[in-house]
């Protein structure tokens, strides 16, 4: 089943215009392909009339830069028009390959830099959009989402900060904890998530993975990701399984509590197959020995499914954990900056997601519900069914 939809007779809020971050210009580019496409097969009777003005474009990008001067300070700056349209801002705040001079000193880009440039860009619309939308993949300082303590409430703050400049929609992939939306009740707040595309990943990358109960189960490496482990088992019909974090309360380290132990409740893995899924890998360290305890359980082979690979201390470990057979694949989608070094491991797997995010920009262009691209679950039985009569087929043959 496609991502499109047909939007035909369906006026747009304004007319569409991107502008991405330089750190996601690729990403945004490949956006930007599959809505010219999109956009030539719907409304092709009234492309000519002036209430779609601007409605088929052969790019909808705008230009866009954030130079810096010599002492690292930095300026927005839109060198095409946005007055009157309807602006979709893209930002990957993790892509730390992204330099510049501060005092003849090379600075990687961090998340704030990044968040910055944000506002930069907002801040040089000039009030003139008719509506800003924000694409933030990986939402800025998701993790610093409540307070436990004498702490900072950066994502609550940052979300207010950008409706206050004037945001309408803030949309995001698999928020580590959706209710942050609670910060602007009031505004368009939207978190996707890719159980579609892990599956459609697995499958391709994995030709002879069998999904049925007795082959196959799905593990929660933490009591966070519960929510993701009980709709990815339950469209499958597999089992699942968890794991919870013993940690030692006693002590910090790294603005942590140590984990000291990862128990597991669950059935047997013997001879299955295992999807471990979560938001993301940071270190990785967490995962790869859940990874370890699965097969030193008996798991057949490892297979890991997460949004964001961030991989905050390298690839060294997951090399190792490969060669040793501990991890078979490792899913992660395009939705924010994967090193080159990553890309070419022959356990890496990509769920490419640059569809369904054209399909979401395109729905969100026509003031439309989302629901139509928004719910993987028809997709994944299309999908299953799809793969079950080929292989019925080949049996056949």
């Amino acid at each position: 089943m496609s991502n499109q939809f047909s939007y035909d007779n369906i006026l747009p809020i304004a007319p569409l215009k991107v502008a991405a971050l330089e750190g996601c210009r690729d990403l945004a580019e490949n956006v930007d392909r599959f809505l010219v496409e999109f956009r030539g097969k719907s409304n092709q009777d009234l492309q000519n009339t002036p209430s779609f003005q601007g409605y088929r474009e052969d790019t909808y990008l705008v230009r866009s830069a954030c130079p810096r001067f010599g002492t690292g300070e930095a300026k927005g700056i839109l060198y095409d028009s946005v007055r009157g349209v309807d602006l979709f801002i893209m930002a990957d705040i993790t892509n730390y390959s992204l330099t510049y001079s501060v005092c003849g000193h090379e600075n990687h880009m961090s998340p704030d830099d990044h968040y910055q440039d944000l506002k930069r860009v907002i801040s040089a619309t000039n009030g003139k959009a008719r509506r800003i939308n924000v694409i933030m993949p990986f939402l800025y300082e998701s993790r610093q989402h409540k307070r436990s303590q004498r702490e900072s409430l950066d994502c609550a703050f940052a979300l207010q900060e950008l409706v206050d400049m004037g945001v309408t929609n803030i949309i995001t992939f698999d928020a580590h904890d959706p209710r942050v939306c609670n910060a602007i009740p009031l505004y368009g707040f939207d978190s996707f998530n890719p159980p579609y595309q892990f599956i459609r990943g697995l499958l391709r990358a994995v030709p002879d993975l069998k999904l049925d109960k007795d082959h196959l189960m799905v593990i929660s490496p933490d009591e966070g990701a519960m929510g993701r482990a009980v709709y990815f088992a339950g469209v499958l019909g597999v089992e699942m399984g968890m794991f919870y974090k013993r940690r030692d309360y006693s002590r910090v380290v790294n603005g942590k509590n140590p984990i000291v132990a990862h128990e597991f409740l669950g059935d047997d893995l013997h001879g299955k197959d295992v999807i471990i899924i979560d938001d993301m890998i940071s270190s990785g360290e967490s995962m790869l020995d859940v990874a370890r305890q699965i097969k030193n359980r008996g798991a057949k082979r490892v297979f890991v499914c997460t949004t964001f690979g961030l991989f905050t201390d390298g690839l060294e470990k997951f090399d190792d954990y490969y060669e040793k057979g501990y991890i078979d694949r490792v899913v992660t989608t395009n939705l924010t900056y994967r090193p080159p070094e990553l890309l070419s491991r022959p356990y890496y797997v990509e769920a490419n997601m640059t569809k369904f995010l054209a399909a979401i920009i395109d729905c969100i262009n026509h003031d439309t519900s989302t629901e139509h691209v928004n719910d993987p679950t028809e997709r994944i039985h299309a999908l299953l069914e799809k793969r079950e009569t080929a292989i019925r087929l080949q049996n056949i043959d």
